[in-house]
């Protein structure tokens, strides 16, 4: 395949990308993924573009997001590298068949888990991390021995474009292809046979890729979003708990799966909570947001009308922020209080720097409001009660939990990440991800000899017997 063919732009055809996925699959057969040697150059070469590129992938996000260059690099740029060179360093022992103890029923004997690629796998990737979440999945893909299909997303186009132009330049272009284009082409992509989909976006989009997959029986990784709520306990460091809870929630303009959505305060701090965070936001933003360098803008205007329609008719009270500017695409901070709990602001994912603060009486009302609503993507916790905290963990079901701080449990490459329920299903990062694109197939060693004749008609009465007795 040469590079023209490796990157699909515009509105393909089916046949095209049927053609596509055809040669990608002749490609897998040959044999030409399963190599450690291929694995790791397609590492290097993420590694590489990374690395060699970094301005201009910096400058991409920028352009599409608004996001200052701090955040830009370090979310997009980053914390791929370092999620890499961690591959880099653990997956020859992650492909190598692992050893597992058999009972007396199959001595002698040996057993093995032998990770082997799936195929050919589609990585398709949201606006919001547009590097990110696609380089990430495509690395443990890549790593696993597979080819893939990179789908970009259209809202992020200028990602989107120099990702396109990019990847052929450092990966295999007969195993890897990257595919442009709006909504038609990702519908056209998702009626091929893929081995494995690994789909970030939202629920609803999930529901869609899901039932596609279904007809052809392909297994997908789905990390969706929803409400991820903040728990802060009466006993929290109140400064803390409001400098981290702000940055979580600002961080590029509150377009994070796993930004805090709504924070359930003991009402015995609430208005302390809800001051010091108003006056985190002048620390970080000074007294107008929008001038600030450090504060990002939302992706388009469909987005900042939608924010601007959640800010109407939440029946709560607007403790800061609340302004908007369609053609800047900029919502400020915004901290609303009390808001009713069945308003649009507490129903949808927020995906903006608008964050809701209500009162609970205890801890036990916090728990309730959060079990009685859709299992989230994250949760946070913030307390010095170490009994207090695995109280909620205990009771609470997420797709991962952070203890005293908001986002940062993805760091960690050894810690899964995924949801749970209507925020996903599936994990990666770390061993995670390799074996999220792996069969891990079990195999049975036998020897030729013995052949003891126990299993074997006639049976006797002694192995009747035996046989209880081994069972």
């Amino acid at each position: 395949m040469t590079e023209t063919t490796s990157t699909v732009s515009g509105s393909a055809s089916s046949h095209a990308y049927g053609e596509l996925i055809s040669g990608l699959r002749s490609a897998f057969r040959s044999g030409r993924t399963r190599p450690y040697e291929w694995r790791r150059a397609q590492l290097e070469g993420l590694l590489r573009m990374l690395d060699e590129n970094e301005d201009e992938l910096v400058r991409a996000v920028q352009g599409d997001l608004g996001r200052p260059e701090i955040e830009a690099f370090s979310a997009d740029v980053g914390t791929v590298r370092v999620e890499i060179k961690h591959t880099l360093k653990h997956f020859a022992s992650w492909m190598k068949p692992r050893k597992v103890s058999l009972p007396v029923t199959t001595m002698p004997g040996k057993g093995r888990v032998v990770p082997e690629p799936l195929g050919v796998a589609l990585v398709i990737a949201p606006w919001n991390y547009p590097i990110q979440l696609l380089v990430l999945p495509m690395a443990a893909a890549l790593a696993a021995g597979n080819c893939v299909v990179a789908k970009p997303s259209e809202l992020a186009p200028a990602s989107s474009a120099v990702l396109a132009q990019l990847i052929p330049r450092y990966l295999d272009d007969k195993a890897v292809a990257v595919v442009e284009g709006g909504v038609s082409d990702t519908t056209a992509l998702l009626e091929q046979r893929f081995d494995h989909i690994f789909f970030t976006g939202s629920t609803r989009v999930g529901q869609v890729v899901m039932e596609a997959a279904a007809k052809h029986l392909t297994p997908v990784t789905l990390e969706l979003g929803g409400k991820s709520p903040t728990i802060v306990a009466a006993d929290a460091d109140i400064d803390v708990a409001a400098h981290r809870i702000v940055w979580g929630k600002c961080l590029n303009a509150g377009q994070t799966c796993i930004a805090p959505d709504y924070v359930l305060a003991e009402a015995s701090i609430r208005d302390a909570l809800v001051d010091k965070m108003i006056a985190t936001i002048g620390e970080y933003y000074g007294p107008d947001p929008k001038k600030s360098p450090s504060f990002g803008r939302i992706i388009n205007r469909n987005h900042v009308a939608r924010l601007q329609q959640l800010l109407t008719n939440h029946g709560g009270t607007l403790a800061t922020g609340g302004d908007v500017d369609l053609d800047e695409r900029y919502v400020a901070p915004t901290i609303l209080v009390d808001p009713d709990p069945s308003s649009q602001v507490m129903q949808e994912e927020i995906f903006g720097p608008i964050l809701p603060v209500l009162s609970v009486e205890g801890i036990d009302d916090a728990v309730d409001f959060v079990v009685e609503r859709p299992k989230p993507l994250a949760l946070y916790v913030f307390s010095s009660s170490r009994d207090t905290v695995e109280d909620v963990l205990l009771r609470t079901s997420s797709g991962g939990a952070c203890v005293n701080h908001c986002v940062m449990h993805i760091l960690p490459s050894d810690l899964p990440f995924g949801g749970v329920g209507p925020s996903g299903m599936g994990a990666y990062h770390g061993q995670r991800g390799f074996d999220t694109f792996s069969h891990l197939k079990s195999v049975l060693y036998k020897p030729q000899k013995p052949d003891p004749k126990i299993l074997y008609p006639p049976y006797t009465s002694f192995k009747q017997k035996l046989v209880h007795k081994v069972f």
